[in-house]
């Protein structure tokens, strides 16, 4: 597993299917569901840590990139 597209087939073989438009807002719910299904133990534990780690990664991506598009944003408007 190494890409958040695993992590969307991971989280399929449970029944989950996550799509709610934004792609961070993905990234937190599949983090919330991974959670339950590791509650519940239905999850190897070395497969709940690795979609852990992708989806840590994944997010900080996807706050990085939301900063610059805000940063830009301004920008252009003080210009």
């Amino acid at each position: 597993m190494k890409t958040l597209y695993d992590v969307q087939q991971l989280l399929e073989k449970y029944g989950i299917l996550v799509h709610v438009g934004k792609r961070i807002w993905d990234i937190e719910l599949m983090a919330l569901e991974l959670d339950n299904i590791n509650k519940a133990g239905l999850i190897d534990r070395h497969d709940y840590m690795m979609a852990k780690l992708i989806l840590r990664e994944e997010h900080r991506i996807e706050e990085l990139n939301e900063k610059r598009k805000m940063r830009k944003t301004i920008a252009s408007k003080l210009v």
